[in-house]
């Protein structure tokens, strides 16, 4: 119990200065209860926590570290980028390199602009949208989270589409009025929705998989549909691979899918775990982005040195190992693992996976989607969470979020997984 009153004393002096303790509220564990880790180092797949604990790491950053912690190779190259200097506001040749491995990878994108973050990315990508189609309609997929600019915090809407109220204080009404939203994974609802506002649909923003709410997989047809239909009445398609980007495939959920949107959303895994986002696409759409075209995005820190050259690397990286397969494998093992514990124990669980990505879910549910994803017992998730991490398991703290795996977990990190698992769900 002296670990709980070490981080107790940690957050109790963080909130003196920081709102509620944290800088993203995830970090919390207001979904979960308790109080947070703090993280004094990580490497491989393990966290070390600033009051003495070890932790196997499935958070992963929220999906960026596809490597693992610390990679010796990533950490190195950016030994040698901070004696070159940290920001210049200026351009590099690095940009271009990194740019350069994302053209080549990426099916959708011809050319791309670098920014800080992810919800950046999203915000640029849905103003070039609307530059590009001279109209003002967004559809977005209830459920999903595409960053927190104004127009995107929005409630969801109850089967069919709303115009949507904001999802946030100091949010206007004004800011959300053009933001529609439509259920996930009901292509004929879709369908409705674009044709009513045709004549105003500027885009179609989606995650290819859906990963705010659960990992929840496209239906077949589905993102097809959505092709059809942004063709069908004018408006563009972006997908938000800020967390499916070179997560699945070196391509993208794009490439798995084999569905080519005319924007894409990159964040996460392309900084090799320091702040970044991209969005890129069609080169006569991206064209219009300032100074060449009249659609204005900037930003004193996107292309950051030091962050773009730990993208280089984690991506060459990828390139070369090309571990999605190993990846997959894994992820599979851990999750049937899971599933045939909770199985013999007769407990109603399920788990929700896609490649390296997966949602542990407390339902009677045979299927959970976007829908019966809200049906979760959360308290058993609490119970499951607080349970895994006594003994040195991290998992995402929501019973709403993904999970991921890395590189760097072994073999005898899911066996400890499991065996954990299995002593948490017998309890």
């Amino acid at each position: 119990m002296a670990g709980v009153g070490i981080a107790k004393d940690l957050l109790n002096d963080a909130k003196r200065f920081i709102p509620g303790g944290v800088n993203s509220p995830v970090r919390s564990f207001k979904a979960v209860g308790g109080y947070p880790v703090f993280v004094k180092r990580g490497s491989g797949s393990k966290l070390y926590g600033e009051c003495g604990g070890e932790f196997i790491d499935y958070c992963l950053s929220w999906g960026t570290m596809i490597l693992g912690h610390a990679y010796p190779e990533v950490t190195k190259a950016l030994e040698k980028a901070v004696k070159d200097g940290t920001s210049f506001g200026a351009a590099t040749t690095k940009e271009t390199e990194l740019a350069r491995l994302i053209v080549e990878a990426i099916p959708s994108v011809e050319q791309v602009r670098l920014t800080s973050s992810g919800t950046e990315a999203v915000m640029s990508a849905i103003r070039l949208a609307r530059g590009y189609t001279k109209r003002n309609k967004i559809i977005k997929f209830e459920g999903a989270y595409h960053g927190h600019a104004d127009y995107l915090l929005v409630k969801s809407g109850s089967g069919a589409a709303t115009l949507s109220m904001p999802d946030s204080l100091g949010v206007p009404k004004d800011f959300t009025k053009h933001t529609i939203v439509a259920p996930y994974n009901d292509i004929e609802e879709t369908e409705k929705i674009a044709e009513k506002y045709k004549e105003d649909l500027a885009a179609i923003i989606v995650e290819p998989v859906a990963g705010n709410c659960g990992v929840i997989p496209p239906e077949a047809g589905f993102l097809k549909g959505l092709r059809k239909i942004a063709d069908q009445h004018g408006a563009l398609l972006i997908f938000d691979e800020v967390i499916t980007g070179f997560r699945y495939l070196y391509g993208g959920a794009q490439a798995l899918f084999g569905i080519i949107p005319d924007i894409t959303c990159l964040g996460k895994i392309i900084g090799g775990g320091l702040p970044v986002g991209a969005f890129g696409g069609r080169k006569d759409v991206i064209s219009l982005l300032a100074p060449q075209g009249g659609v204005y995005q900037a930003g004193t820190l996107s292309g950051n040195p030091i962050a773009v050259k730990a993208g280089i690397t984690t991506l060459n990286i990828l390139k070369e190992k090309n571990p999605y397969a190993e990846l997959k494998n894994k992820t599979e093992e851990l999750c049937e693992g899971i599933e045939k514990i909770a199985a013999a124990d007769k407990i109603a669980l399920r788990v929700n996976r896609v490649g390296s990505m997966f949602s542990v879910f407390f339902t009677n549910e045979a299927v959970v989607d976007y829908r019966t994803a809200k049906k979760q017992d959360t308290d058993s998730f609490k119970r499951f969470f607080h349970g895994l991490l006594k003994q040195g398991i991290y998992f995402s703290p929501s019973g709403f979020e993904a999970n991921f795996l890395s590189l760097a977990h072994s073999k005898g990190d899911i066996e400890k997984t499991l065996e954990v698992i299995s002593e948490v769900l017998k309890k």
